[in-house]
């Protein structure tokens, strides 16, 4: 089964660090990540650019709307996200409880929804109402 696991950090705790002590967690976090692609775990992942890089868009009075920044106003903030694949639940934490990087900040472990019943449902109403 698939888990999203969405990675904090807490502002500035890496940047705190020395830089022997940044290289030591960025090497043990890949070298974790590596362990886990080949079990066969890691199915995914990206690293995400500080927050003041992103754009929330939102509906607001009929139209798009935008605004700069992260939408949650959170004392930690998303570094990261990785796709799991593990049995259970249990068994996602185990493997991120082993992952270094969750000396940053919390990981937030969510299973991946199968939407493919809805998708297909969804192929057939617009099949039935397509000119």
């Amino acid at each position: 089964m698939k888990y999203i696991c969405l990675a904090y950090m807490e502002p500035g705790k890496l940047q705190g660090m020395t830089e022997a002590e940044q290289h030591a967690m960025l090497d043990a976090c890949f070298d974790y990540d590596d362990h886990l692609r080949a079990h066969g775990h890691f199915t995914a992942g990206e690293g995400l650019q500080p927050p003041e890089t992103a754009l929330t868009l939102y509906w607001k009075n009929g139209k798009v709307a935008t605004t700069d920044g992260p939408y949650a106003e959170t004392k930690d903030q998303l570094g990261g996200i990785l796709v799991l694949e593990a049995r259970d639940l249990n068994h996602a934490i185990q493997l991120i409880s082993r992952h270094p990087g969750l000396k940053l900040g919390p990981w937030e472990i969510r299973p991946a929804a199968d939407l493919n019943e809805m998708m297909k449902e969804s192929e057939q109403r617009r099949a039935q109402t397509a000119p």
